[in-house]
């Protein structure tokens, strides 16, 4: 009886169009034991198949393996297909740039999107090697492309792959946002709903991008590190991923001398051999580069994730166990925005803003409001960032800086990398150090503190239980500070679109932003206090009090 199960023939269906030896043989299989009466096998064919890899502002992001929940050939073609039919239906001549990491199968989806795109009649542009994502945000915009296409997971677990998309013209090269999402995801229903990606036409008419476009992108980075900069002991790691060529060939170019890279590290490897989690935030990730910085004595380390599109700086620190800190991602952004604020304010940039999310720290606004610039919050994600009116500086608190916005309207850990050297080097020039800036920065404009909390649940019903009782039954103290307001944003609060997130307000200032993780089965906390500099202490206690009560809270309710 267990051959009539539906869900085989679904996975029947699926076989018969996959062009892919390796998930046709891992799916045969499944199907094979499943059709034998193997529980096991049919509870991985539903979960392979009751789904589907859902497109939308993030593009696509998954697992790779047979199935629609799972990233594949024949799900990427559908995506290249449906995107194709959009472009067309909009442009009577459009264009795609693609680009693609060093992760597995990267390459091959690739080379599928770009064959899929040219026998569409979209003319397609492909990267000649696997490049940062920053590189392909920036090609699209260099080119006058319709669109741009990167196959990343970014700092997503090893086994994972991903499909961001990028609109040009008058969008610049920012990440897609809605209805453009709706209306992508809707042509690739229709694919998947009515077509067989094998008698899709292809095309190998497509173009491959000249080297002249990286080159591009060099020259216009090399310009954030002025020539004759002072000298810096710098450690770099590109985790594995696809930074370290494009962002030598930066310091190169900017007569800079050459940092000394960690060499476990340095060239791509989709195995991410060295690292539990190739994000360089999470602990361990930094080990071999705190190693080598303590054997060379480096002034700074700068990490990149493995599409550097983020960056993660640290700084020696003798009170570390490992000699040094890693900074968070608002420590860096404050500096860079202050940095960003002075040079806009002495050359006099009309109506020049700085931006960043609602999960970021508030201290970018008393930097704004300081130099007498324009703040904006953004939801989380730099398709929303990029599009401030303005920007001179933008980020996020997971460690994605906007630092060039006139180059590339998305978070690139190259530039940004450059930026926090040039201006580490300025300020070691004038004797002060990265420690001493963050000094500095609490003395001008108060004191600021962050922290998060994740909940992680293998039950995503639990997510849903803990922003229900949130709203039904929120906390009234938090750290022993009462709650002062409570804002729902899931019908929009003021200039921001509708989202799931829950904003606490404190008595003293302090607040607490909450959201369901848009990528892993997780509820997120984002802790901030602030207070003036000489009450330091105190907002450290209020700090650890407000994440001892939530890590309560959401035990409670989580079981």
């Amino acid at each position: 009886m267990t051959d009539l199960d539906p869900i085989i023939q679904t996975a029947r269906d699926w076989l018969a169009q996959d062009p892919d030896e390796t998930t046709r043989d891992e799916l045969d299989t499944l199907i094979r034991d499943a059709a034998a009466g193997s529980e096991i096998a049919l509870d991985e064919l539903h979960s392979r198949f009751d789904t589907r890899l859902a497109f939308g502002t993030a593009g696509l992001r998954g697992r790779i393996g047979a199935g629609s929940a799972r990233m594949n050939r024949v799900l990427v073609s559908q995506a290249a297909a449906g995107i194709a039919a959009h472009l067309l239906e909009h442009e009577d001549q459009p264009s795609v740039v693609i680009g693609y990491d060093g992760r597995t199968n990267s390459d091959v989806f690739a080379r599928d999107t770009a064959e899929l795109m040219a026998g569409a009649g979209v003319r397609a542009i492909l990267f000649p090697r696997a490049l940062p994502t920053p590189v392909l945000a920036f090609a699209v915009r260099h080119l006058d492309a319709s669109a741009g296409i990167m196959v990343t997971a970014s700092h997503n677990p090893p086994k994972d792959n991903g499909y961001k998309v990028y609109l040009g013209h008058a969008d610049g090269g920012s990440q897609i946002v809605p209805p453009t999402d709706g209306a992508i995801s809707d042509q690739i229903d229709r694919v998947a709903r009515d077509e067989n990606v094998l008698s899709l036409p292809r095309s190998t008419e497509f173009e491959t991008a000249p080297e002249s476009v990286v080159d591009a992108y060099v020259d216009a980075t090399a310009a954030l590190l002025p020539q004759g900069a002072e000298p810096m002991s710098v450690v770099y790691t590109a985790m594995h991923g696809v930074g370290w060529e494009t962002f030598a060939r930066v310091l190169e170019k900017a007569g800079y001398p050459a940092v000394t890279s960690v060499p476990e590290q340095q060239e791509p490897d989709a195995a991410f051999p060295t690292v539990s989690f190739p994000n360089p935030e999470e602990p361990g990730a930094l080990d071999l580069s705190f190693a080598l910085a303590r054997e060379v004595g480096a002034e700074l380390i700068i990490a990149n994730d493995p599409d550097a599109d983020r960056m993660s700086v640290a700084v020696p620190d003798s009170a570390s166990p490992e000699g040094y800190r890693q900074l968070t991602g608002n420590e860096v952004g404050w500096l860079l925005g202050w940095d960003a604020a002075r040079r806009a304010a002495s050359e006099g940039i009309e109506n020049a803003a700085l931006a960043c999310t609602i999960v970021s720290s508030p201290a970018l606004a008393a930097v704004a409001k300081e130099y007498g610039l324009g703040f904006t919050e953004t939801l989380t994600g730099f398709k929303w960032v990029s599009r401030v009116p303005g920007l001179v500086f933008g980020y996020e608190e997971a460690i994605g800086y906007l630092v060039n916005p006139d180059v590339v309207r998305d978070k690139d850990g190259i530039s940004a990398g450059v930026a926090f050297l040039a201006m580490a080097a300025e300020a070691k020039r004038e004797g002060v150090s990265v420690a001493q800036m963050l000094e500095g920065f609490t003395e001008t404009f108060g004191f600021f503190a962050s922290d998060q909390l994740s909940v992680r649940v293998t039950d995503l019903s639990l997510i849903g239980a803990l922003m229900a009782e949130l709203r039904s039954n929120a906390p009234t103290v938090l750290g022993g500070v009462p709650v002062s307001q409570v804002d729902d944003l899931k019908n929009g609060s003021g200039d921001l679109p509708a989202t799931d997130a829950l904003r606490f307000s404190l008595e003293d200032g302090s607040r607490v932003m909450v959201r369901p993780s848009g990528t892993e089965p997780k509820l997120k906390y984002y802790i901030d206090v602030t207070s003036p500099a000489e009450e330091s202490d105190r907002a450290r206690t209020v700090l650890a009090g407000i994440r001892s009560d939530l890590e309560e809270f959401s035990a409670r309710v989580t079981g």
